[in-house]
């Protein structure tokens, strides 16, 4: 990390973080500025630590650091949003950590990504607000996914490139999208998915939040679609 300044501001998402010695921890960040980075805590699991407050996971702050030879150390650090409701609610948590999660594993670090930050931001906000946590889960995997290169393709069969028609298609994801039903015995370990669940995936993809959010499918698609997602990702 030789290319950061040697003393500079972030404004930044805690994903994770762990305890070193005695009373240190090293956070992982998601930051507007550079991306994901890892930085050190000295001192924030002392009792009387001023910094500790604002630096759990799920928080968003800003930071002042200072760069080392090893891990830039935080400074300073303010909470900007909390996201108290998020805290105080175990599924909340649950859905907010799958958002974390996910980005860390599928970002490097020092890779700026600003659009990728505001998605991380506006995603916790509406969790935290109590929008439906599935929906907003699955709007946040697709935009992750497209801001990352990863975005499955969903309207097109990925191996004739004929358009999707209405009709139940399959999906690989080793080739990375919806595999028409003509093209579907060339594609081992493709899965089906039905036409109301493409549709909805189709909706999301192509929608801000605003209008994503007026989609209401049935139990069943919700969790056809969230098992499409978690296939995909998984891969």
């Amino acid at each position: 990390m030789s290319d950061l300044p040697r003393s500079f501001r972030v404004t930044a998402v805690v994903l994770r973080h762990t305890n070193i010695g005695e009373a240190d921890r090293v956070l992982t960040l998601y930051t507007k500025e550079y991306g994901k980075l890892r930085v050190l805590a000295k001192g924030i699991r002392k009792i009387k630590s001023r910094k500790a407050g604002h630096l759990e996971p799920l928080t968003l702050s800003t930071l002042q650091l200072n760069r080392t030879h090893d891990l830039p150390i935080i400074t300073q650090a303010e909470t900007v949003l909390p996201f108290q409701e998020i805290h105080n609610n175990l599924e909340m948590i649950a859905h907010a950590s799958i958002v974390n999660e996910l980005l860390d594993r599928f970002t490097f670090e020092a890779e700026e990504n600003q659009s990728l930050f505001s998605l991380l931001v506006e995603t916790l906000k509406w969790i935290d607000t109590g929008e439906e946590p599935s929906l907003v889960v699955q709007y946040y995997e697709l935009g992750m996914l497209a801001s990352v290169g990863f975005r499955p393709e969903l309207f097109q069969c990925v191996v004739c490139r004929r358009e999707i028609q209405p009709e139940d298609q399959y999906f690989s994801a080793a080739l990375g999208g919806v595999v028409c039903p003509r093209c579907s015995h060339q594609t081992a370990g493709s899965r089906p998915v039905t036409t109301d669940a493409l549709r909805y995936l189709r909706h999301l993809v192509r929608s801000n939040y605003a209008e994503a959010r007026k989609a209401h499918p049935s139990l069943l698609v919700q969790r056809e679609m969230d098992d499409l997602l978690q296939y995909y990702v998984g891969y």
